[in-house]
């Protein structure tokens, strides 16, 4: 396998000798010739190729310094650098920005270590041997189309949540992970933590009776407050390859209106407040209550626009059928700024009955009480505090991790499937992409998920299944 470190040993390589004793001659096995396409061997660092330098790849990087197990020998952007000053990020993004970061972080212990950079994502997939797995933190509307081909050729993908941009896209990702066998995970991190696992057994140990209501929420949103596309059109920034960055969208003017941030607030990129959040905070219940398929879907806003996707916040709820022993139940969504209401019984006034934490929470609503957490899947707490007191905490039965990357670097090495692998981050992605179908539709939709369409509404299915620029379709 190709390598970027420099004055090392060499540890990457397999070495068959001759059969006469005296021959010094070796040959390189490649790594798929012994396991099997991604295979690595548990001795071994995994390779990474870091797609999508911006703020959330740039933080990806720096949790995968912590990772013993990882290494990161590519750097693909379309921007060579990006400043994210005017966003919580700060600093600056990039691939140049981003590669300095990681050599600089390498060349600590490997002096002279190098990072390969790249532009383009099929071009370094093709040209750099020695990548075993791929971190994709682009925009939304890139994620299927990496996350695809990387899978196809054989690595393992961790990709950024939302999982892809629209329904369909979703199934195509699911099904390739399934056919390839390569180890995935979905960047929503609270899934591999404490508090989802207590959720869920809690709830599964009867703590607050059947639950026939879920109330989600975040205050994110209103990226774009203006209807319409911009009509400026200011030059590129130098150092960016804007086709490149519309990936398969068709092609519009530059404006940095779209990025390098605010492409959440756009339908063509993003996938707004419930895109960006609710795979984060709806994630306890799509585990604990075995949520897929809805049966019944709707969704209001007061800012709806053909272009931008969250000028207001929106309200969409979903409805479920029972599952088994399992109850119908009703959950519902809020975003940019909007929330559930208090129910009867606590005082708002009083902080430990609060619901959620911040501007992010969950509600269950059983009828023995109440379950809340915060958002990114935090730790339960239940409600009336005397409930909270007096409950008997069950065992624990669900595997413990080690952390949402160390969980995914395992996976690579032959270790058991991350717990956020493609498998259940597609049917937790779908829910939450349905939202917008049904935004966009202005309907009430009926799903028959089976068959991947609103029965009740045809004009729903240009939002299922998008249309894609020549040369970028998805197979």
């Amino acid at each position: 396998m190709g390598t970027r470190r420099t004055g090392m040993p060499i540890t990457r390589r397999r070495f068959v000798g001759s059969l006469a004793p005296a021959a010094a001659a070796f040959t390189i096995i490649p790594r798929h010739v012994l396991g099997g396409p991604g295979f690595v061997p548990p001795s071994e660092k995994v390779n990474i190729a870091i797609i999508g330098a911006g703020g959330m790849g740039r933080t990806n990087v720096r949790h995968l310094f912590n990772e013993k197990d990882a290494q990161i020998i590519a750097v693909c952007d379309v921007a060579e650098t990006t400043d994210l000053s005017p966003f919580y990020y700060k600093g600056l993004g990039g691939r140049k920005a981003v590669r300095a970061e990681v050599e600089t972080h390498y060349s600590k212990a490997s002096p002279g270590f190098r990072c390969a950079e790249y532009e383009d994502f099929r071009v370094m997939l093709e040209k750099e041997k020695a990548i075993d797995a791929v971190l994709c933190a682009t925009p939304d509307h890139a994620h299927a189309i990496v996350s695809i081909t990387a899978m196809k050729m054989g690595k393992h993908v961790y990709c950024e949540k939302p999982l892809a941009h629209n329904v369909w896209e979703v199934r195509q990702v699911a099904r390739v992970a399934k056919e390839t066998g390569v180890a995935t995970q979905m960047g929503n991190q609270g899934h591999s933590g404490e508090g989802i696992r207590q959720t869920c057994e809690w709830l599964w140990d009867g703590a607050i009776g059947k639950v026939s209501e879920v109330h989600g929420w975040s205050d994110v949103g209103r990226w774009v407050t203006e209807p319409g596309r911009p009509s400026a059109t200011p030059p590129v920034p130098a150092g960016w390859n804007w086709d490149l960055w519309l990936g398969p969208r068709e092609y519009r003017p530059y404006h940095p209106s779209y990025a390098p941030y605010n492409w959440r607030g756009w339908w063509a990129f993003g996938t707004g407040g419930i895109g960006d959040m609710a795979c984060h905070n709806i994630d306890p219940a799509v585990w604990a209550l075995r949520l897929e398929n809805p049966t019944r879907v709707e969704a209001t806003t007061t800012g709806l626009d053909q272009e931008v996707a969250s000028m207001s916040g929106g309200i969409y709820t979903f409805h479920f059928g029972a599952r088994g022993d399992l109850p119908p139940v009703r959950l519902t969504w809020y975003d940019g700024g909007l929330r559930s209401p208090t129910p009867e019984g606590l005082d708002p006034s009083d902080p430990r009955q609060n619901l959620g934490e911040g501007g992010n929470g969950l509600l269950f609503v059983g009828d023995k009480g109440l379950l809340t957490c915060g958002g990114w899947a935090k730790m339960p707490r239940l409600l009336p505090l005397s409930l909270h007191r007096d409950y008997k905490r069950p065992e624990k039965t669900l595997p413990r991790g080690n952390g949402h990357h160390a969980d995914w670097l395992a996976a690579c090495k032959g270790g058991p499937p991350a717990s956020g692998n493609f498998e259940y981050s597609a049917r937790l992605t779908e829910l939450t992409l349905l939202g917008n179908v049904a935004l966009r539709t202005k309907k009430l939709l009926l799903w028959d998920g089976p068959n991947m369409r609103a029965s009740n509404a045809p004009e729903a299915d240009p939002f299922i299944r998008e249309e894609y620029r020549k040369g970028w379709e998805i197979s």
